[in-house]
């Protein structure tokens, strides 16, 4: 059964010297029963209300089966859970698992996947590996978001049950290899739009390369701007 190995919480905070940068992205992980609202995690919050947190990124995921391989390629053995960002670090799922509109529960909560996680460049300046950001869209080990459809205490440790599955087509790998690779694909990208549980952000993006041929300015998301 799928397993909450870990649960990170952070608030924003000032990082670097020469450089300040203020970001969440350092988590600590909590073992005592967290509530879970509607757009967040007791005691986590964003710096970049743009492009993080809200109702449809209201939890991030990372499969903690990938951990073991990327201690491996980036030579940081220590790397522990929380490490990617991630408030949810799950055991027994990966992106291949998930799907888009997926209902699971968590404890006395109820979660929906809303996207694909889209690292961006905090990810990178964070363990100081300029093309990481880039490595985990190149391969796919994204994770994703839930929104929350029913608030409650969750707790490392729960057993995640899946709930409803709406949309067994569009796994979270798949709506990945659309977004990120085959990107002249307009048939499938017209599909993906189509899914009424699909973040509005990803919707929005995914028409505007349907109807006008404009694609996200990647560079600027992975170097230093938006993280839809």
């Amino acid at each position: 059964m799928p397993t909450i190995v870990s649960i990170n919480v952070g608030r924003p905070q000032t990082l670097g010297t020469e450089k300040p940068w203020v970001s969440g992205f350092l988590k600590q992980s909590i073992s005592e029963p967290l509530w879970l609202g509607s757009t967040n995690l007791d005691g986590d919050e964003q710096a970049d209300l743009e492009h993080h947190g809200g109702p449809h990124k209201a939890v991030c995921v990372y499969p903690a089966d990938h951990y073991p391989d990327w201690r491996t390629t980036l030579q940081i053995p220590d790397l522990n859970w929380g490490a990617f960002g991630e408030n949810f670090t799950i055991a027994g799922l990966t992106e291949a698992d998930v799907c888009i509109g997926d209902v699971w529960t968590i404890g006395e909560a109820t979660v929906q996947v809303s996207q694909p996680r889209q690292p961006c460049w905090k990810l990178a300046r964070r363990w100081d590996i300029k093309t990481l950001a880039l490595q985990v869209q190149q391969t796919g080990r994204t994770g994703w978001y839930f929104r929350v459809i029913v608030e409650g205490m969750v707790q490392q440790g729960m057993e995640i049950t899946l709930l409803e599955r709406r949309e067994p087509q569009w796994t979270i790998a798949e709506a990945n290899r659309i977004m990120h690779r085959d990107k002249h694909d307009r048939d499938a990208a017209a599909k993906l739009a189509a899914v009424p549980t699909l973040s509005p952000s990803w919707q929005t993006t995914l028409r505007n390369r349907v109807e006008k041929n404009v694609q996200a300015d990647e560079q600027k998301r992975l170097a230093g701007g938006d993280a839809s």
